[in-house]
């Protein structure tokens, strides 16, 4: 009997790789996705006959309820979540309830449902914020900097208490940045690589970015959804920093791209722009992953170097094709669309 997981957030770039993945190792994949009046799934568009897909809001318990007896799912894996930290000064009130009080929603419908579930929470290295030592670890104090950076750290919280409160296998991947290919356009990763495709074909003349001396930890999102898996794959459930255990500038992001595109004197098609400054800026993070290492059998396999060329080659390509062909229907889902294993039907919830 194949295994059953349900992912929140699949639409998003690591919920595409993770769906990937799983498929890959036999699973039943089910998405819980919110419902939009725009094609969101240009992520998972080349899974969509593969995978069961399931509307709902993170917000509205009885989604999440129905979405975990209808999936039945052995694990769980919660990537949704307002994930852009700059609107989250904007909209903090709304990524308070997505990101904090709709993954403890998520932990009382398993502990109702089935609490033996195993349960994996995206927490983030945003939690670290204004950092108090380098590099930082599980036991690193948080400090976040933004309303994202604090419901992600309330979300994280409470996983630990329901762990410990409720023995739920629930585990928490700490992960520091990771791109893609698929990452947001509105992440400086991502609106770089567009940006310098767009230049070397001619098609703008800059780029305008903020704070382009911030440091981060870049990963592969690939690398990084791997190791979610694994967490879940444990006989104990723990915490796990995720990261490459180095750290670059945006500046060298930027470097790297345009020689990419064989341009060196970048500086000329860079504008730095206050309106992309953060009201309160996060300056250096750097993560220590030698638990996962250790413990999950777990490393990065692709470069800082490998991302950034990853990134703009598939950049160049997407702006040469722009106009390809329409994007296949999802296929939403329904009971006993499987028919060597027919779902049960939904029990009334008193």
């Amino acid at each position: 009997m194949k295994k059953r997981a349900l992912i929140t957030g699949i639409t998003g770039q690591d919920g595409s790789y993770l769906a990937k993945l799983l498929l890959s190792k036999d699973y039943e994949v089910f998405g819980f996705f919110r419902r939009t009046s725009t094609n969101g799934f240009e992520r998972i568009e080349h899974l969509l006959d593969k995978i069961y897909l399931i509307p709902g809001e993170m917000i509205d318990q009885t989604s999440l309820i129905y979405a975990i007896k209808e999936s039945q799912p052995q694990e769980i894996y919660n990537l949704a979540a307002q994930s852009f930290v700059e609107s989250a000064f904007e909209t903090a009130v709304s990524t308070a309830e997505t990101n904090g009080v709709g993954v403890v929603k998520m932990l009382e419908a398993i502990r109702f449902i089935d609490p033996k579930i195993r349960f994996y929470q995206a927490s983030t290295s945003e939690m670290y914020g204004k950092i108090v030592e380098m590099p930082q670890t599980e036991k690193t104090p948080f400090y976040p900097r933004s309303p994202y950076g604090t419901a992600k750290l309330y979300a994280h919280w409470a996983t630990i208490n329901y762990r410990e409160a409720y023995d739920l296998h629930a585990s928490c991947g700490i992960l520091f940045n990771h791109e893609s290919p698929k990452r947001g356009e509105e992440f400086v990763t991502r609106k770089i690589s567009k940006a310098v495709a767009r230049i070397a074909l001619g098609f703008q003349n800059e780029i305008r970015l903020g704070n382009i001396e911030s440091k981060r930890d870049w990963g592969f999102a690939g690398d990084y959804v791997e190791a979610m898996w694994l967490m879940l794959q444990q006989t104990k459930p723990d915490d796990y920093v995720i990261a490459s255990g180095e750290t670059h500038s945006v500046k060298e992001f930027l470097t790297e791209a345009f020689k990419e595109v064989g341009i060196s004197d970048f500086e000329k098609y860079v504008v730095i722009d206050p309106e992309f400054f953060r009201p309160a800026e996060v300056d250096l993070l750097l993560g220590n992953p030698e638990k996962a290492k250790k413990v999950l059998n777990w490393e990065p396999k692709v470069t800082f170097k490998e991302l950034v060329k990853m990134m703009v080659s598939s950049d160049l390509e997407k702006e040469k094709l722009i106009g390809e062909k329409p994007l296949r229907k999802p296929r939403l889902y329904k009971k006993n669309i499987s028919p060597d294993r027919p779902l049960k039907p939904l029990k009334k919830v008193n």
